[in-house]
């Protein structure tokens, strides 16, 4: 059973993907994503892998259950890929070199770019999950990419928030949000020429980093040579930060956001949305949870335990270390 199903409540859709249940155990001595494993090239440094067990496909069969007009289905149509990091298994983002990470870049720009021509995908998401405590069973360094065939509800959010405050002000809230916090400093994390990272004044989750274009640009198509460098480094360095910061390997999940694709109603999304990553790490102390629980999930009123403007001050620490 693998369709869409609409939600009339968050006026969005959910994929229903039972064919995942089917997931096999990996053996331990084994690992698919490895040279020499048959699954992938014997000599690869980054590799776009198509996911074999996808939430979207395609070739989508028909929905296994009846819509109503309540109760609307559609088919999973669009793209899940596995984005392969490093032929060598037990690498990790911060542990690839700089000129490593610039490849990976130019495969997510590689994919986009190619994603985008099926006028039936609507945004293109790329993703890492990483660690036991965010749900990863295959340690070997990748990430993902959902290309979707509707616009997912938090893009959707803050896309709106965007053009609305654009509306209003004539100037892309990213950017201001980027002056406030240059400005203020204290929950900077670090910044090059092109990018800065810092834990933004709102976010709840204690050690939520983003990393955000400072020039006005929306998604990795309109990126130099220089700020894909640039970028890589910035990533390098915040990645290996959390690592520092307990000197532990630091689980989180980092997501891509940019411009959508083909979507009449955010055709001039250039104008006011901007290109940014948001880290969700779940750890608020070496060997503490910050869950996401009741009032998180059941009424999105989020909480962080913590203050921000402390939080940045220690990962600040790490990464200058």
């Amino acid at each position: 059973m693998s369709e869409l199903r609409w939600n009339p409540l968050l006026r969005t859709w959910t994929m229903v993907a039972s064919n995942r249940q089917q997931r096999p155990n990996m053996p331990k001595d084994w690992c698919p994503f490895c040279p020499g494993s048959g699954k992938v090239p014997d000599d690869y440094d980054v590799y776009c892998y198509n996911n074999d067990f996808p939430a979207l496909t395609l070739n989508p069969e028909k929905p296994d259950v009846e819509g109503s007009e309540l109760y609307k289905v559609a088919e999973n149509y669009g793209k899940c890929e596995v984005i392969l990091y490093s032929p060598e298994h037990n690498k990790t983002l911060p542990q690839l070199s700089i000129e490593h990470i610039v490849k990976l870049i130019n495969l997510w720009t590689e994919r986009y770019k190619e994603l985008s021509k099926d006028e039936k995908v609507k945004y293109i998401f790329e993703f890492e999950n990483r660690g036991e405590e965010v749900g990863v069973t295959m340690p070997h360094p990748h990430g993902q990419l959902y290309a979707y065939s509707f616009l997912p509800l938090k893009i959707k959010e803050e896309l709106d928030s965007c053009k609305e405050y654009y509306s209003e002000k004539g100037r892309c809230m990213i950017c201001d949000m980027n002056r406030e916090e240059k400005e203020f400093k204290e929950r900077v994390i670090a910044e090059n020429d092109s990018f800065i990272a810092y834990i933004p004044f709102f976010t709840d989750y204690p050690y939520g980093v983003f990393i955000v274009s400072k020039n006005h640009k929306g998604n990795f198509t309109e990126f130099t040579d220089t700020e894909k460098l640039h970028l890589a480094e910035i990533l390098k360095g915040v990645t290996g930060a959390f690592d520092k910061l307990f000197d532990r390997l630091f689980p989180y999940m980092m997501c891509i956001h940019q411009t959508p694709v083909n979507c009449k109603e955010y055709e001039d999304s250039k104008d006011y949305y901007h290109f940014h990553i948001e880290f969700y790490p779940p750890l608020r102390d070496k060997n503490r949870i910050k869950f996401y629980a009741s009032s998180e999930m059941g009424a999105w009123a989020a909480c962080n335990p913590l203050s921000v403007e402390e939080t940045a001050k220690t990962l600040r620490e790490a990464y200058e270390r």
